[in-house]
């Protein structure tokens, strides 16, 4: 049987957002239902390489959503040959998930007036990874529990001072939270009015994701003109990605704030429309997530 052209398949963007799709059209936000295991890695975490490295942009979204569908409790994944330099092996049958690397290259050609100028192409490559729950014989401490942590009843310590070293101006108070783009300030209803301590700080990741949009750090732009279009739709969804990846990084649970549920029929509307707008998103997000971690004050020395 002749082989089918490429343009005849789906391409890897649209078959990511294909799955982010599903999942929205059930009213499940994938990134909003990060890892809680008891696991040496941490009890909740963004997905992480065999080196304990944690995964990026996209790749968390789309590892996260494979954990929670198929019940993975452990947040290491490793491709099949890296299971075999560590004398595992990944068991028989076993099916695995899908990230992608992005990257660019570059070609020289001839312009119109025959000088050789030099192009990027951007390139988009999918590979497999298996949970180490797919393979066996391990090392142990890919497998090691967590020791039991107390749930916070209070302020968080961490968070506390991640936020406190961005150098925002964060406003409390009312019962409204939104970041103010001319005025550049956050504000969020006093930490008592929320129902848990980790409801305030996920607020606080997501209107601070927004804080970076501002022209002076990094200069973000969807054309929003008023609420509910489709710039709008966009910055929000880097605000959810970016509240997720945040969190994650700071052992925080995310839960989905019950004032965002009416922004599903928007991003519906934007992915199915743009089917590479959620890797951008994720980016953008990943971007976001980067410049709030740079701006952490060194530690001074003992």
């Amino acid at each position: 049987m002749p082989r089918a052209h490429s343009e005849t398949r789906p391409d890897l963007y649209s078959r990511v957002t294909s799955l982010i799709v599903e999942d929205l059209k059930r009213g499940v936000r994938p990134w909003t239902r990060p890892w809680s295991a008891e696991h040496l890695a941490g009890r909740i975490t963004r997905p992480l390489r065999s080196t304990g490295q944690p995964y990026s942009g996209i790749n968390v979204i789309l590892l996260w959503a494979e954990a929670v569908q198929r019940g993975f409790t452990a947040p290491i994944w490793m491709t099949f040959r890296q299971a075999l330099a560590l004398d595992a092996h990944v068991r028989k049958g076993e099916r695995g998930a899908t990230v992608v690397y992005a990257n660019r290259f570059t070609r020289t050609e001839t312009d119109a007036h025959g000088q050789d100028v030099e192009r990027e192409i951007p390139f988009l490559k999918a590979y497999t990874v298996f949970n180490v729950e797919q393979i066996e014989g391990l090392p142990p401490h890919f497998h090691a529990s967590a020791a039991p942590t107390l749930e916070p009843t209070q302020r968080i310590p961490q968070a506390e001072a991640f936020f406190s070293a961005l150098g925002a101006d964060i406003r409390h108070g009312g019962n409204h939270a939104y970041y103010a783009l001319e005025a550049d300030y956050v504000q969020v209803p006093p930490f008592e009015c929320f129902r848990d301590p980790e409801a305030y700080y996920a607020t606080l990741a997501h209107e601070c994701t927004h804080w970076t949009r501002h022209r002076s750090r990094l200069n973000r732009d969807f054309g929003r003109k008023r609420w509910g279009d489709g710039g709008y739709a966009q910055e929000e969804l880097v605000a959810e990605l970016g509240a997720a990846f945040l969190c994650a990084d700071l052992g925080l649970e995310l839960t989905p704030r019950e004032d965002h549920s009416a922004y599903i029929e928007n991003w519906l509307q934007v992915l199915e429309g743009d089917k590479r707008f959620i890797f951008a998103a994720a980016a953008h997000a990943q971007r976001a997530c980067d410049f709030l971690h740079h701006l952490q004050r060194p530690l001074e020395p003992g």
